[in-house]
This record gives C-alpha cells, sequence and structure tokens, in this order.
C-alpha cells in the first residue's frame, strides 16, 4: 500500500550479509509496515475530518457508536505515541515518522474541536473514561513530539477536557486506574492535579488487590484474562512513573511494580506457541496481539527478566504479530478492522465491543518506542520459550520473584 515503507526493502538488492541478519531488520521493518497498515485509516480521515464519515461501526448492540471514534483514535495514539516520541530523521522510517507525527497533531486537533466534523471527545458515563485516559496516557508517551508541539489553545482545550472526566465514578476495579491515569497526565501538563483521584487506585492495587502472591483480575476472584498485560501493569507503570518523578510518596511503590511487571512479562513471554498463537482466555479476545502490551512494554522500559532475551521476546511478538496480520484477514475491503480474532467472529465480542474497541491491538507496537539501533531489534534472531522447548532444546525453568 502507498502508505507503507515495507515494499521498499528489497532484499535482493543488498550486500550479501549473514544469513540470520536479514530477519533482524526485517523484523523492525514489518512491525512498522504492519502497524501503518492498521493505523493508516484511523488517522488519515481523522486528519482530514472524515472519520465519523468514513469509519464503519460494526459490534453486537448499537450502543456504543458515540464512543467508537474515540476509542479508535485513542487507541491507536496510545500504541504508537512511544514511536512517535522517537521523533523525525532522514532514515526512511524517520520520514514515515514524521509524516504520521503531522497526522497525529491534526488528527488532535480535530478531535477537540467542537467546530470539527470529527469532535470526538464525548464525555459522557461511563465509556469514555476508558478511552480519556488511553489518550492521556500516549500524550505521557509523547509529550516532546505530541504535547508540546500542540498549540496552547489546544493544550487547553485537552486539559478541559481531561478534567471534565471527573464527573464520572470509576467502577470498583481496573477502571480506577483511568481516573488515576488522567490525574497523572494532569499533573505532568499542569502542576496540578486531584490528589485523592491520582493516588486512590495505587493505594487500591497496592494494599487490597495484590496482597502476596494474589492475582487480580479483572475485579473477579480466579478469572484467567490478559487484563493485568492490557490495562493495569501499563498504567501502573506510567503512572507510578509521574508520581516518582514528583517526589510523591507513593511513587516508591514504582520498584516493586516493575518487578511485578518483569514477573508477567516472562510469563506471557512463555504463553506464545512454537506457532504464535496463544491462551483464549477471558475477555477481550478482539483485542488481538494487543494483549500482549505489558510484554511489549517491558522490552521498552529494559524490565525483562535476565532469562528473557530481548531478542527472544522480538521473535514471539513478531510471530504473534504476522499470525493475526501478515494476511489480510482481519481486514475489510477499506483496510478497518473486523470484529473477531483472527477472522470476521463477532460472537467472541462482547456487547461493548465495536470497531472502535479493536484498535487496542496497536499496544503490541509500543517497543517501536526503542531505536533500530537497540539490542531488542538489533540482536540476532532467537527462539522463544516455547519454541524451545518443543523443539526439544534447553530451557530454563520458569522463576518466580521474591519480594
Amino acid at each position: 500500500m502507498s502508505n507503507s515503507f515495507f515494499k521498499r526493502f528489497k532484499k535482493e538488492e543488498e550486500p550479501p550479509v549473514i544469513e540470520e541478519e536479514a530477519p533482524v531488520w526485517e523484523d523492525r521493518i514489518f512491525w512498522v509496515s504492519t502497524m501503518q497498515k492498521i493505523a493508516f485509516p484511523v488517522l488519515n480521515n481523522l486528519s482530514k475530518g472524515s472519520l465519523k464519515k468514513t469509519m464503519p461501526f460494526e459490534s453486537n448492540t448499537s450502543e456504543g457508536q458515540k464512543f467508537a471514534y474515540l476509542e479508535a483514535f485513542a487507541r491507536v495514539f496510545n500504541g504508537i505515541a512511544p514511536w512517535l516520541e522517537l521523533g523525525a530523521d532522514t532514515s526512511e522510517e524517520g520520514k514515515v515518522r514524521e509524516k504520521y507525527i503531522r497526522f497525529t497533531l491534526q488528527c488532535i486537533r480535530n478531535a477537540v474541536s467542537s467546530n470539527s466534523n470529527d469532535f470526538i471527545f464525548v464525555v459522557e458515563p461511563k465509556q469514555s473514561l476508558v478511552d480519556v485516559a488511553l489518550f492521556a496516557q500516549g500524550l505521557l508517551r509523547a509529550k516532546n513530539q505530541i504535547w508540546l508541539n500542540l498549540p496552547m489553545d489546544v493544550q487547553a482545550r485537552i486539559i478541559r477536557e481531561l478534567k471534565n472526566t471527573r464527573i464520572i465514578a470509576p467502577y470498583e476495579n481496573h477502571w480506577l486506574l483511568f481516573t488515576s491515569m488522567i490525574e497523572a497526565a494532569l499533573l505532568e501538563f499542569t502542576g496540578e492535579c486531584d490528589m485523592e483521584r491520582l493516588t486512590y487506585a495505587v493505594s487500591k492495587f497496592r494494599d487490597e488487590f495484590y496482597i502476596g502472591d494474589a492475582i487480580y483480575s479483572n475485579g473477579a476472584d480466579f478469572e484467567a484474562d490478559y487484563f493485568n498485560s492490557l490495562v493495569i501493569h501499563p498504567m501502573l507503570n506510567d503512572i507510578l512513573g509521574v508520581m516518582r518523578k514528583y517526589g510523591l510518596r507513593d511513587g516508591e511503590f514504582l520498584d516493586v511494580q516493575l518487578m511485578r511487571s518483569s514477573r508477567l512479562a516472562s510469563q506471557l513471554e512463555r504463553m506464545i506457541s512454537p506457532e504464535g498463537t496463544y491462551p483464549l482466555l477471558g475477555k477481550a479476545l478482539s483485542y488481538r496481539c494487543g494483549i500482549f502490551h505489558l510484554l511489549s512494554q517491558a522490552a521498552l522500559l529494559k524490565i525483562l527478566p535476565k532469562n528473557v532475551s530481548p531478542a527472544q521476546v522480538r521473535g514471539a511478538l513478531t510471530e504473534v504479530i504476522k499470525k493475526q496480520f501478515e494476511g489480510n484477514q482481519n481486514f475489510n475491503s477499506e483496510g478497518w478492522l473486523l470484529c473477531g480474532l483472527n477472522a470476521s467472529q463477532t460472537e467472541i465480542c462482547e456487547d461493548n465491543i465495536n470497531t472502535g474497541s479493536l484498535y487496542a491491538c496497536c499496544a503490541v507496537f509500543v517497543a517501536l518506542g526503542l531505536k533500530a539501533e537497540d539490542a531488542f531489534w538489533e540482536l540476532p534472531s532467537e527462539e522463544w520459550s516455547s519454541k524451545k522447548a518443543w523443539s526439544g532444546q534447553q530451557i530454563q525453568p520458569d522463576q518466580s520473584i521474591n519480594f
């Protein structure tokens, strides 16, 4: 497709290289190309003011249509923000990134302007709280390239919209993190916040939801799902990072939180089969590879455990992304995502899932915030845990962390 530079990479024109080195470059190019393939329809249309007009709405109910457009943009932005934060440069990828930075800046202008056809900040209980928080997290992740390059009047409108969410009372579960994330963004961008809304979620997770080795899962005991990776740990990591930056006492919890994230990352890596599939557990399976948000973020933050190399995480995640997006089975004829896991499979989608929700898959791309010369991208390809184990290779035992 015209917006991708993947087709420009022609291996046969390159000078001879050691055989295993070629996939190292191919992996990053494939990630960026796939990210574009997913994100382009959302960002291109919103930047032109045609998102509401163009984006299809697919869902088992009609209730989410008013939020679908904010969902799509916030989730795309949240996932690609670390990549945008690398900024433009003279490389092929850097030129593409410059284009997407411009896209995103214009998207935000349209999204928060009440005069725009694509004014999408609909702050009504409760669903909008989720995606305003994801948008706020994206702003924190791309402060230099996005937030600081927005006009002051647009920044002021964003601050107003963030504060407007204070009328929404979150559920007493992972939704508490949405209010906390918004307040963390307000603290970073304005120097002040509602301290109770900022710290309440942290204290609940530290003192109640996570006790000893207990696993909190979407407010339900003993329910296996991916919400710890999708939302909980990535948001705690970013919220606590802001709190520590500003010297808040609860920011001390960040050290333990990062260790817990490292442990979960190692478990997520082991869940990826040799074929790039994973267990179909719990809700939100239509978020596809976005369920590996935390594993990708652990690579970005360089908190992978010592027995899990960056190269094997790259290999595992690349295989997952290929399984779901190397073909076109998850896109309609106009390039929009279809409701499902690995095709059009509407029955697997919960009633609160719609076309916009599906763009949570972009969370897998946060590791693109690592520069191309980082070890994550440059180390020779390495097989991941399950691929080693099921082919008879030596593999270390799963190791817990002593807190």
